[in-house]
């Protein structure tokens, strides 16, 4: 035996049964890896590279002529046929037996219902006066619709507002009212309602010896108004001229369809209040006033409406 060679082992029968385990469980290793990986997703394409849809036919396109209706307007209007009203002068108007103002003025009745002059006046046009100031130093604030006062009391302040508004048609027809409340929209309402209620209707004319022509464009004479310490006198004048008067009072004149007219004022002006209550003293003195056929022929006065006296 040579020296620094080893005789291999002889195979036991034991060490041949481990032998074919292990060569039995080293074949069944790569299935059981082939089974434990997930299945191979198949590719997606992206969105960006994703084909846009193929187009469809357009429709052709009919054009039909519609005819326009236009709708009225219902907003802010009178519905006679919803007011309830609770005098005997409004059961007549909603009847239908008195169809104009000029009935009820020239009957001298009483209008306690606004809805009475809605229904028979419809279209009024409404101005809020400039009575009241705003707070400013040395009295300096800009003028305001709403005049501001306050009472003392023991829990504090309490503020009022009162506005004074001008209700007219342009066309011989004017009132004025009065509304105080503790906040301005329900003050507003009151005046304008009152307005309503004092509608009184005018005389036009021409007056002037300036002036030849015969349109009604001024009043047909003199006439003056009086209020606290403020009065207030209006005098006819000739086309062109305008409404020399203050701005506040234009305002009412011009809703009464007055276009020229010369004026004077005396005593303290500085209370607005006074001055349009007096200016609507002078315009009732208007209607007052007694006047001759023959007058009324040179003088070209109408009452109330143009379109009615033509």
């Amino acid at each position: 035996m040579i020296e620094g060679t080893r005789m291999p082992k002889k195979k036991t029968p034991a060490d041949t049964e481990n032998e074919a385990t292990k060569g039995a469980q080293a074949e069944e290793a790569p299935e059981e890896k082939a089974a434990a990986l997930p299945a191979a997703e198949t590719p997606v394409p992206s969105p960006a590279l994703a084909l846009p849809p193929a187009p469809e036919a357009e429709e052709p396109v009919v054009i039909v002529d519609v005819e326009e209706v236009s709708k009225p307007d219902t907003e802010g209007m009178f519905n006679k046929d919803a007011w309830s009203p609770k005098t005997s002068l409004g059961k007549r108007v909603k009847a239908g037996n008195v169809t104009s103002i000029d009935q009820i003025l020239d009957a001298r009745e009483r209008i306690l219902e606004a809805e009475i002059v809605d229904a028979l006046m419809p279209g009024l046009k409404t101005e809020l006066l400039m009575v009241g100031q705003a707070k400013g130093k040395f009295g300096g604030g800009q003028e305001r619709v709403f005049k501001q006062t306050q009472k003392k009391t023991r829990e504090g302040n309490k503020p009022s507002f009162s506005t004074v508004a001008a209700l007219g048609n342009e066309d011989g027809y004017i009132g004025i009212g009065f509304g105080k409340a503790r906040e301005t929209v329900p003050g507003r309402e009151k005046a304008i309602r009152n307005a309503k209620l004092n509608i009184i209707r005018i005389r036009r004319g021409n007056g002037t010896w300036q002036d030849t022509g015969n349109e009604p464009n001024t009043i047909p004479f003199a006439v003056s108004g009086k209020c606290g310490s403020v009065k207030v006198t209006l005098m006819p004048a000739p086309r062109g001229t305008g409404l020399c008067i203050g701005d506040e009072c234009k305002k009412i004149l011009r809703l009464a369809g007055i276009k020229d007219v010369w004026s004077k004022t005396e005593g303290e002006t500085k209370s607005k209040m006074n001055v349009l209550y007096a200016l609507f003293e002078a315009l009732k003195k208007l209607m007052e006033m007694k006047v001759l056929a023959n007058d009324e022929k040179s003088l070209c006065i109408v009452e109330g409406s143009l379109a009615k006296a033509e």
